[in-house]
């Protein structure tokens, strides 16, 4: 028996479209990376970009279970001494930039290096339920109905 190695040339990408409206941030990041480095796929190769587009709508609406909302930060730096600076989960999905929360979760779960970032470049998260990609046609992925944990109804 042999292993299968996919070529570049032999992927096909799709295009999948996610409402995130009362998904929980974490089990819609796993899932979004699964689908951004194409691990659903039966031709996945780990050192090839096998990943699809993923178009995620609503990203304002996740839920965030527990009390991480208050409690767990991000942080970065500034590059100046003392330049630490730090923001709970509510204040950004108050702020002007809700759609961060979930490209930081999925790009945590994603190689890092140039293939991850290669890979990230084909997640597209929007804020509101419009998004320039209609001509593309994505295939709506319903993440409710795949398991009952996925979504919360708080």
């Amino acid at each position: 028996m042999k292993t299968y190695v996919a070529r570049p040339s032999e992927v096909v990408r799709k295009w999948y479209l996610v409402d995130a409206t009362n998904l929980v941030l974490g089990r819609l990041a796993v899932i979004l990376a699964n689908y951004v480095r194409g691990k659903h796929k039966a031709i996945f190769t780990p050192n090839i970009d096998c990943g699809d587009n993923v178009v995620v709508v609503n990203a304002e609406k996740i839920k965030i279970t527990g009390n991480k909302l208050n409690d767990h930060l991000h942080y970065w730096h500034t590059g100046y001494p003392g330049g630490i600076k730090s923001r709970s989960y509510s204040d950004i999905l108050e702020g002007k930039n809700p759609h961060k929360v979930i490209q930081l979760a999925v790009k945590r779960m994603v190689p890092k290096g140039p293939l991850g970032k290669q890979q990230l470049t084909k997640l597209h998260v929007y804020s509101g339920d419009k998004h320039p990609h209609e001509a593309q046609n994505p295939e709506l992925i319903d993440l409710g109905i795949m398991n009952r944990k996925n979504k919360r109804d708080l």
